[in-house]
C-alpha cells in the first residue's frame, strides 16, 4: 500500500522542515509549496490524500485557496492552520467544511494526530470496535445463558442493538458472521423464555408491559397530569430503526426510553388493535364484534383504529378529545403539516405511520429494494433516509414548537428470516409467515410455539377447534406445495407475527421538547 500524499501549503514552509521529517518519519509522502497558487496547480497536477493550507498567506489567501480547492477536490481533506484565532475565519473555515483547524503554534505531533484522525480514523475505528466486541463476545454469551427475567433479556438485546451498530459503522471487520450466530443464538434461548413464561404474563400479573395496557400505564396518567400529547405509532418499527432516527430530532426533544412485549402474534391484526382498545383480542371480538375483523374475513384487519381509542378512553371514564391520523403516503403527511392548527387545541393527537412497513413489503416483491436494503445495516440506512427526507421529520419540528410530548412506539418489529418450517394447512389457513391459525393444521411441534386453548391466551377462536403456532428465531412457514419456490421467494425478507427480540421487545419513546 503506498504512503498517503500529503501537500502543505505555507509561506514560512522552509521553517517547517522539522515537522516535515517527523511526518516523513512516520510514513507520509510530503510535497510543499509557499503559496495558494502553487497549492492550486499542484492539486490539478496530482492526486492529494489531504491537504495542509496556512491561512494568513500572501496572494491568495489560505480562505480563498480553500474555497476553490473545494471547488474542484470537495473530497480531499483539508486542515488550515492560522495564528488568528477570530471567530469570522473559524465560521468562514467551518462554513467551507474544513477537516480540522489548528491555531499556531503547532508542534508535530498536533499535526500528526489531526492527519491520523482525518486520513485513518475508520481503520481506527474499525480495528477498536472488532476488539471491543470480541471482548463483549463472551459477556453477552453469559448473559444469555444466564437470562431469566425480562429485565435480563431487556439487556441482552440492547447489547446485541448496541454491537451490531457499531460494526456496520466499522468498514472492515470480521465479526459480522460472529454477531449474527450470537443473534441466532440469543433468540434461540429468548423464544424458550417467552415459551415459559408467555402463558403466565397473559394470566397474572406479573408481566412486563404489554400492548393492551399502553395506554392505561403511560398514555392516560400523562393526559391526567395535563400534559398535551401526540401519540406517534411507526409500524413495525425497532429499536434499532429509533436509534438511527434518535439524532435527527436529538434538537428538538430530549427521549426516555423503555422497551414493551408485543403480545402474540406480533401482527398488526392483534398487537395494534391491543393497544388501541386496552383489551385482548379475544375481549375485543367479544365485546366490540363489529369492530374485530376475523382472519378469514377480507375486510382490511386495521380499519376500526380510531372507534377502538373511543371505546377505551369511554372504558376508563375518560373525557379526552382525540383525533386520528394515518399516513401512508408522503402527501397524507403534507396535508397534516398544512392543517397543523386543527390538531393544537386537542390534549390527544394519534398518528399512525405505515412506511417501514410498507418498505418491509416492497423489499418482499421487488428484487431492486431487496439489493437495496440486502442487510440490517441498509435497512436501517432506508429507515433514516425515508424520515430524514419524508414529511414525518417535519411533523416532530412543529410538535416540538407547539409544546406538546410524542409518545413513539409501534405495535410490533420485524425479523430476517432465512429458515423455512413446514406446515399444512386448509383453505382458511390465515397467510402469515411467522404465525398460523387453524382447525387442521399439520406441524411439527417442536419447531413451534403452539397455543391450543387461544382463549387461556388472549386470542379469539376462529374455530372451536382452532389452534395457533408461531415460528421462532428465524424461522418461517412454507407450505410443501410449490416449496422450493415458496422458499426462495421469501427467504431472507423481513416478517413478523412470531417471537423473536426483534418482534417482541418494543421501543416505548416519552420525547419532552427542549
Amino acid at each position: 500500500m503506498k504512503n498517503p500524499t500529503i501537500l502543505w501549503a505555507d509561506d514560512e514552509i522552509d521553517l517547517l522542515k522539522p515537522h516535515i521529517i517527523f511526518l516523513t518519519q512516520k510514513g507520509y509522502s510530503l510535497t510543499t509549496v509557499s503559496n495558494g497558487l502553487d497549492a492550486l496547480d499542484m492539486c490539478d497536477a496530482q492526486k492529494f490524500d489531504l491537504i495542509i493550507l496556512d491561512e494568513n498567506m500572501p496572494g491568495l489567501s489560505g480562505l480563498e485557496t480553500l474555497s476553490r480547492i473545494k471547488e474542484k477536490h470537495p473530497e480531499i481533506p483539508v486542515v488550515m492552520i492560522t495564528k488568528s484565532e477570530e471567530e469570522d475565519i473559524m465560521n468562514q473555515a467551518i462554513g467551507n467544511k474544513i477537516a480540522d483547524y489548528l491555531i499556531k503554534p503547532v508542534n508535530p505531533n498536533q499535526i500528526f494526530l489531526s492527519i491520523k484522525k482525518n486520513l485513518h480514523s475508520r481503520e481506527i475505528i474499525s480495528d477498536e470496535t472488532t476488539s471491543n466486541y470480541q471482548q463483549e463476545f463472551n459477556r453477552i454469551g453469559g448473559l444469555i445463558n444466564d437470562s431469566t427475567s425480562w429485565q435480563d433479556w431487556e439487556e441482552v438485546y440492547r447489547k446485541l442493538v448496541f454491537w451490531d451498530m457499531q460494526l456496520s459503522h466499522a468498514e472492515t471487520t470480521n465479526m459480522d458472521d460472529l454477531l449474527r450466530m450470537q443473534k441466532v443464538e440469543a433468540n434461540a434461548a429468548f423464544a424458550k423464555f417467552v415459551k415459559k413464561n408467555y402463558e403466565r404474563w397473559i394470566t397474572t400479573d406479573d408481566h412486563p408491559m404489554m400492548s393492551h395496557e399502553l395506554f392505561k400505564k403511560r398514555v392516560f396518567p400523562m393526559l391526567d397530569n395535563g400534559e398535551k400529547l401526540f401519540f406517534i405509532l411507526i409500524d413495525n418499527f425497532r429499536l434499532d430503526q429509533w436509534r438511527v432516527i434518535q439524532p435527527l430530532i436529538s434538537n428538538y426533544f430530549t427521549a426516555e426510553e423503555e422497551l414493551y412485549c408485543s403480545i402474540l402474534p406480533t401482527a398488526t391484526q392483534y398487537a395494534r388493535n391491543a393497544i388501541f382498545s386496552g383489551l385482548m383480542p379475544n375481549k375485543i371480538a367479544e365485546m366490540f364484534p363489529e369492530l374485530w375483523v376475523d382472519e378469514d374475513e377480507e375486510e382490511g384487519k386495521n380499519l376500526n383504529e380510531a372507534p377502538l381509542i373511543q371505546t377505551q378512553l369511554d372504558r376508563f371514564r375518560k373525557k379526552y378529545d382525540f383525533t386520528y391520523s394515518k399516513i401512508n403516503e408522503n402527501a397524507y403527511g403534507e396535508k397534516l403539516l398544512q392543517n397543523f392548527s386543527r390538531f393544537t387545541d386537542k390534549p390527544l393527537n394519534v398518528c399512525v405511520l405505515n412506511f417501514i412497513d410498507m418498505l418491509s413489503h416492497a423489499r418482499t416483491e421487488s428484487k431492486m429494494m431487496r439489493e437495496l436494503a440486502s442487510t440490517e445495516a441498509a435497512y436501517r440506512s432506508l429507515t433514516e433516509s425515508w424520515f430524514r427526507h419524508s414529511s414525518a421529520i417535519e411533523l416532530f419540528k412543529k410538535i416540538a414548537e407547539s409544546g406538546y410530548k410524542i409518545v413513539l412506539t409501534t405495535d410490533h418489529g420485524t425479523v430476517h428470516v432465512d429458515n423455512p418450517i413446514k406446515v399444512i394447512g386448509d383453505k382458511n389457513t390465515n397467510t402469515n409467515l411467522r404465525y398460523k391459525v387453524g382447525k387442521s393444521l399439520s406441524y411439527n411441534p417442536k419447531q413451534v410455539y403452539e397455543i391450543k386453548n387461544p382463549k387461556l391466551y388472549g386470542l379469539p377462536s376462529p374455530n372451536i377447534s382452532s389452534t395457533y403456532i408461531f415460528a421462532t428465531n428465524r424461522d418461517f412457514f412454507a407450505y410443501p406445495n410449490n416449496y422450493n419456490y415458496y422458499v426462495s421467494y421469501y427467504k431472507d425478507t423481513f416478517q413478523h407475527g412470531g417471537i423473536s427480540l426483534e418482534e417482541m421487545m418494543i421501543p416505548f419513546i416519552t420525547l419532552t421538547t427542549k
